[in-house]
């Protein structure tokens, strides 16, 4: 009687949504492979549909897609996305959500409230997806919500970078906008050689959204650059407010250093108009014409995303790509 034995090579397929293609093909140059052609359209109604124009079968799936406005379509688009792979028999399924949708809608602060973040990932499970990747979480326990490995990386190196590059000759001070991101500050006043850390204290009306009242710093900041450290610029309200509140304390100059430049609504207006000196974001979300402004520096995100990517394709350890982080 005869074995036969079959060997199976993987293979990495990239695929995008819509949203934010250029990202994708970016990734896929680190990673010497373009996206897979993919037919996406909307019907009359709004409905959505997807169909990818290669064979899926037995791949090692990563589906790329930057939850920017109109976000519930783009969450749509990348569910079906996910589904049509399942179907098509791709061996694994990776979600590649560098600004993970509804993150700021972790836990109930009233009654009578959802977690929609829990629901979104609940709803990518069952879509089939098999493993998450995120940059700069909100809040690291949504990490818990999917049922399945998550890929948690921190662009913290990438900003620090850049700050050195630009600002390392100064006396600089790391500033939370508030007291529950201390311990990502702590992180970068670690990056970089020990800096003095602040935090603002502020209160937030939480029947009003992306509204806050700074109060006061705690922490020296007198005379020195103030590094204003946050996961995401918004509306600009909470980091302007915070601003001038490091200002009204005495600092020299602020810079704003945030992962996801999501820069809703009054945001450019009100950081052009600041005296901000520098705002520096990465590029998870895409930035239209108009939301570019003078103080504005983007770095890419692309080659810290291609690099986990390829560590999972090849099941090695991603944890590596950030000395221990967690």
């Amino acid at each position: 009687m005869s074995i036969i034995r079959q060997t199976t090579n993987k293979s990495l397929m990239l695929f995008s949504g819509r949203a934010y293609p250029e990202l994708a093909a970016e990734i896929g140059g680190y990673l010497g492979v373009s996206p897979t052609p993919t037919a996406a359209y909307e019907f009359a109604n709004g409905e959505l549909f997807v169909r990818f124009e290669e064979s899926v079968r037995g791949s090692d799936a990563f589906v790329v897609q930057s939850h920017t406005a109109p976000i519930n379509t783009w969450l749509m688009e990348q569910l079906i996305m996910v589904d049509a792979l399942k179907r098509a028999s791709a061996k694994r399924i990776t979600v590649v959500a560098p600004f993970f949708p509804y993150a700021r809608q972790d836990k109930k602060h009233r009654g009578r409230e959802p977690i929609s973040a829990r629901l979104v990932a609940d709803m990518f499970k069952t879509a089939g997806a098999d493993r998450l990747m995120s940059v700069d979480l909100h809040t690291a326990q949504i990490q818990g919500f999917f049922d399945g490995p998550v890929d948690h990386l921190f662009a913290i190196d990438l900003l620090v970078g850049e700050i050195c590059r630009k600002w390392g000759d100064r006396d600089l001070t790391v500033v939370s906008p508030d007291s529950g991101r201390v311990r990502v500050a702590e992180r970068w006043t670690d990056k970089l050689g020990g800096t003095p850390l602040a935090f603002i204290h502020k209160t937030r009306d939480m029947t009003r959204p992306n509204q806050v009242v700074a109060n006061r710093v705690v922490g020296e900041v007198e005379g020195r650059v103030c590094i204003l450290v946050d996961d995401m610029i918004d509306t600009g309200g909470t980091i302007v407010a915070a601003a001038e509140t490091l200002f009204a304390s005495g600092a020299a100059e602020v810079i704003v250093a945030a992962t996801h430049g999501v820069l809703s609504g009054p945001a450019v207006d009100r950081l052009k108009n600041s005296r901000i000196s520098e705002v520096i974001v990465t590029n998870t979300l895409p930035l239209q014409p108009a939301q570019q402004f003078d103080k504005l520096t983007v770095l890419s995100i692309a080659p810290l995303l291609a690099r986990a990517i390829k560590e999972v394709f090849e099941d090695g350890s991603v944890t590596s790509l950030f000395d221990g982080a967690s």
